[in-house]
């Protein structure tokens, strides 16, 4: 009985359950759906228009699978363009007109998108491109506008670091004439010359231009020297430009070719044909993941493009048409999200202030400006990668860099603004590196014509002409620059160490570099201008390189570029020489400095001192009235000098210090006598004026070279014109410096090194250099601003240089001057004194030996008399000093030498002895007998005569020895002196 109340109970709450869910499902079902309208301005009759349109309607058909709850749904309004810029703005009009569209996907070209965004401006409609990529369209500032593409002006830094990486130098842009061709060329340069790199030609195509026009520009191209060429231009041009290329033999090797993104991103829809000639090109192309989810995708719109268009087997699907799709895709997505709930009134009537035709009638969206504002927030990740805007420009930087051979393109690298060229990117990351991160292309890039060295980018073309090389009439300087007319012949001839400099360097180079040489010159036969006017002329375009002796400033750089120098730098003075000691009666002093003088008599007279403390007590010859005992210490003392004291040292103390002091003297002797003589004989020449600011003060005229630029550097240190004065000749020169500038002549000659070390290795005995002054780089050659041989010569000029031959060059044209004089640059003009730095270390020995040989008297002084002086406390210090002085001023009676005087005074018999005395008074050394008397005296005393005689004769021998020797040094010092005049 329960079971049948709780059986209809469950019935009926099923009912009700079902009738819910049928309510529901109805009700579902009358759902209102909101169709809006969106415009689609593509070239539909190409095979690229078919492929875009179709990835938008699939787009559409994903995303509303996937959201079939959403009440929106795009309707798409398709307008063909026609390949016409006229076509696609009527296009444009008549949806913002007539169909009142909410947002207009495409044109497709610039051109077209610079119209469409005025019109999408008046109506608040948004304007989204996915394949209008010139930069020059941000400049028109339109809120409405999208650009779902890379921008062009993005891959600039990955092309110049591509042209960085083989180390070109100069490159050639060739663009569609269009405002999709140059609104990146301003871009393209910038960052070139960021990387040192110069655009030396600009060869704008028509879009219209036919064959015929494309081959006169190619030819004109093929007589240039540079050989790298960036494409930018759209396919329907690129493919014919590279055919072209490849018949008139553009496509060989020795030739660069790197396409931009907007042919490389469109390789996938050419042909194989087109895709031959480029072999060996390379290209940037905008990178996107190969994900599982595209291949997916791709598989799928085969499959539906197919059915649409059964003839187009061979399309394919390429950065654009993935962009397309994420575009449609991101659209519906931002409709939804303003949340149109009606079809009625979406647009408004606007007050116009144009007059122009139908521009007066449009009417302006109301969601525009929201739908503006969700385009802007969108984020999803879609096929093409992570899919966000900011200012109005998809965000997208990472290139891949292709090589373009049989097989299609194929990967050599990648560029990231982070990183720069990198070999791999990271699966994880597309903007961190790999572990092998650095990238060298070189190694991995086959060529046009199938080589594998990579070109160096330029060369001299052989239908071109030689490369014209002027050089200047140098009249005053021939070593350097000389031009000889053969009247007879009529040739030219020219010569010279920086000619013969330039051939070697041509010579060292690894091609072939025909050339010719043009004077230049006025009708006359002498220079035609200035040095600044000859660098001028290669600015100008009507030399190729200047050749000469032409100095590399910073005011010529400014317009052209110079190779390493291959002279040595500087300016500097010719002055007049004079024999500085020869009549200077204080020359004497000069070999020591004031402090060695100072340091030397102080230790004169330090050693008189302890010679006479350590002898005074027991020798007589330091004994006396005190004003004798100072005479005969100061007189010892510097008596030591010559070796020319009579009085004998007896102390071991004195000896020591004596030993050690005389073999200081022989030391700081011979250094003065060496000195000296090389001050009187070597170093008597000197120049007259040493700096150049004491000739502005004095004065006095100063000479140049007539076609230098030296004369604006001393109008800059401030000589007025009459002291200035120009010659042009060596022999003008030396005349005017003979004169001086009191007679008329010149007090010096300033130039630069070069010229200046001529003049003075032809007058060497006159003349001196002095300076630099002024600092210079030195000679160059000239070439155009960022000329391809440049670095080359430069090289060229560095072997050169570090060789032997810039010896032999130099020994051909300067050589016949030096030989008749020795150089005066390797004589020094002044000599260094000997100072106290060069001998402190013998005053300090001999210092610490006095110092020590008094410390040794004085203690055994006092310790011998400690028992004479007075113990007792009453005695004061003063009087102890007192006692201990007389007691020192006492003869040492127990002294040997003492007790020698009293045995010989106790003699009785007179001593007959003779022995030889060696007198150094003279000038001469002289020997002298001396006699004793013969006497009777005890054998005990006759003995200790004996000795005393002995050891009085061994020190005369050793004086007269130590006396022969310096004599003997003197005089072969005077012989030296004699050989060095």
């Amino acid at each position: 009985m329960l079971k049948k109340p709780r059986n209809l109970v469950l019935s009926v709450f099923f009912l009700f359950l079902s009738s819910w869910i049928c309510l529901a499902m109805a009700q579902n079902k009358t759902t209102t759906i909101i169709p809006v309208n969106v415009g689609v301005v593509l070239d539909i009759n190409q095979d690229y228009g078919k492929i875009w349109l179709s990835c938008i309607k699939l787009a559409l058909s994903d995303f509303y699978a996937s959201h079939a709850h959403y009440k929106t749904r795009l309707v798409l309004n398709i307008r063909d363009s026609e390949n016409n810029v006229v076509r696609a703005a009527d296009a444009a009009l008549d949806l913002i007109k007539n169909t009142q569209v909410e947002a207009i996907l495409g044109p497709v070209t610039s051109m077209d998108a610079s119209f469409v965004i005025n019109l999408g401006d008046q109506a608040q409609v948004p304007i989204i491109s996915f394949s209008a990529s010139s930069p020059s369209l941000t400049s028109l500032r339109s809120s409405y506008f999208f650009q779902i593409t890379q921008v062009d002006s993005s891959q600039v830094n990955a092309i110049s670091a591509i042209v960085h990486n083989f180390g070109w130098r100069q490159v050639v842009a060739i663009y569609v004439d269009t405002e999709y061709g140059e609104g990146v060329i301003p871009f393209l340069t910038d960052a070139l010359q960021e990387v040192d790199v110069g655009v030396t030609y600009r060869s704008a195509i028509s879009p219209l231009a036919t064959d015929d026009q494309i081959l006169q520009e190619l030819y004109k191209l093929m007589t240039m020297q540079t050989r790298v060429f960036i494409v930018h231009m759209n396919p329907n041009l690129g493919s014919r430009l590279f055919a072209k290329a490849k018949e008139i033999g553009m496509m060989s090797q020795g030739y660069v070719w790197i396409m931009t993104n907007g042919l490389a991103n469109r390789l996938t829809s050419m042909n194989s044909t087109v895709i031959n000639s480029m072999q060996g090109a390379l290209g940037v192309q905008t990178y996107f993941a190969q994900t599982m989810e595209l291949e997916e995708f791709n598989f799928r719109w085969k499959q539906q493009f197919l059915q649409d268009h059964p003839t187009l087997i061979d399309a394919e699907l390429d950065i654009l048409a993935l962009w397309a799709y994420d575009a449609a895709f991101a659209l519906a997505m931002a409709i939804e999200e303003v949340g149109i709930t009606s079809t009625v009134d979406l647009f408004r009537k606007k007050k116009s202030s144009f007059n122009l035709i139908d521009l007066e009638n449009i009417e302006i969206s109301k969601y525009g400006t929201d739908l503006c504002r969700a385009l802007s927030m969108t984020r999803f990740e879609g096929m093409a990668g992570n899919f966000y805007i900011v200012d109005g420009q998809l965000q997208s930087s990472t290139f891949r860099i292709v090589n373009i051979n049989e097989d299609g393109a194929r990967d050599i690298g990648f560029w990231t603004p982070q990183n720069g060229l990198v070999n791999k990117l990271n699966s994880a990351n597309t903007s961190t590196l790999s572990t092998n991160s650095k990238s060298n292309l070189k190694a991995s890039v086959i060529w046009p014509g199938d080589s594998l060295s990579f070109p160096k980018g330029w060369e001299i073309p052989t239908k071109g002409r030689k490369l014209r090389i002027g050089v200047p009439v140098n009249v005053g300087v021939p070593e350097f620059v000389k031009v000889t007319k053969d009247p007879s012949t009529h040739t030219t001839e020219v010569t010279g160490f920086s000619i013969d400099v330039f051939k070697a360097a041509i010579e060292v180079l690894p091609y072939s570099l025909p050339y010719e040489f043009i004077p230049f010159e006025n009708p006359t036969g002498s220079i035609a201008a200035t040095y600044n006017d000859l660098c001028y002329q290669v600015y100008l375009g009507n030399f190729d390189a200047v050749v000469g002796d032409v100095t590399i400033r910073a005011n010529r750089s400014l317009y052209v570029d110079f190779t390493m120098p291959y002279t040595e730098s500087g300016i500097v003075m010719v002055v007049p020489i004079f024999d500085t000691w020869t009549n200077n009666a204080w020359v004497f002093l000069k070999p020591l400095t004031w402090d060695l003088w100072l340091t030397t008599s102080c230790f004169f007279v330090l050693i008189g001192f302890v010679v006479w403390v350590l002898e005074h007590r027991i020798n007589e010859d330091f004994r006396g009235p005190p004003s004798h005992q100072v005479g005969t210490s100061v007189w010892f003392s510097f008596s030591t000098m010559v070796f020319s004291q009579r009085e004998r040292v007896v102390s071991n103390l004195g000896r020591f210090v004596m030993i050690i002091w005389v073999f200081v003297l022989l030391i700081l002797t011979q250094s003065y006598t060496a000195s000296l003589a090389s001050l009187l004989t070597v170093q008597q020449l000197q120049p007259t004026v040493t700096d150049i600011k004491d000739l502005l003060r004095k004065g006095e005229n100063v000479g140049y070279r007539s076609t230098a630029y030296t004369y604006d550097l001393l109008k800059q240190v401030g000589f007025g014109d009459s002291k200035l004065k120009g010659f042009t000749t060596v022999e003008e020169i030396q005349e005017a410096l003979s004169k001086g500038s009191p007679n008329g002549g010149i007090s010096a000659f300033v130039d630069e090194t070069p010229y200046t070390k001529l003049l003075v290795a032809k007058y060497c005995l006159k003349f001196t250099m002095v300076g630099p002054i002024f600092k210079t780089v030195g000679f160059g050659f000239v070439f155009p601003k960022r000329s391809p041989l440049v670095p080359d010569v430069s090289q060229a000029v560095l072997n050169v240089t570090e060789g032997e031959k810039i010896l032999n060059i130099e020994n051909k044209w300067f050589n016949k001057q030096e030989s008749n004089c020795q150089d005066s640059s390797t004589q020094p003009v002044s000599s260094n004194s000997l100072g106290l730095a060069s001998f402190w270390g013998l005053f300090l020995i001999v210092g610490l030996a006095s110092i020590l040989a008094l410390i040794i008297f004085i203690v055994c002084f006092l310790y011998e008399h400690r028992n004479m002086i007075p113990s007792d406390s009453g005695a004061s210090r003063w009087r102890r000093l007192q006692i201990m002085f007389e007691i020192f001023n006492q003869k040492d009676l127990d002294s040997h030498t003492f007790k020698t005087s009293r045995q010989r005074d106790s003699v009785q018999a007179p001593v007959s002895n003779t022995f030889e005395v060696v007198d150094y008074n003279s000038n001469q050394t002289e020997i002298h007998s001396v006699s004793f008397e013969e006497q009777e005296i005890p054998s005990t005393d006759q003995d200790s005569i004996e000795v005393a005689t002995e050891v009085a004769i061994t020190i005369q021998e050793i004086q007269a020895t130590t006396l022969t020797i310096i004599c003997n040094s003197m005089q072969n010092v005077h012989d030296f002196s004699k050989e060095l005049k």
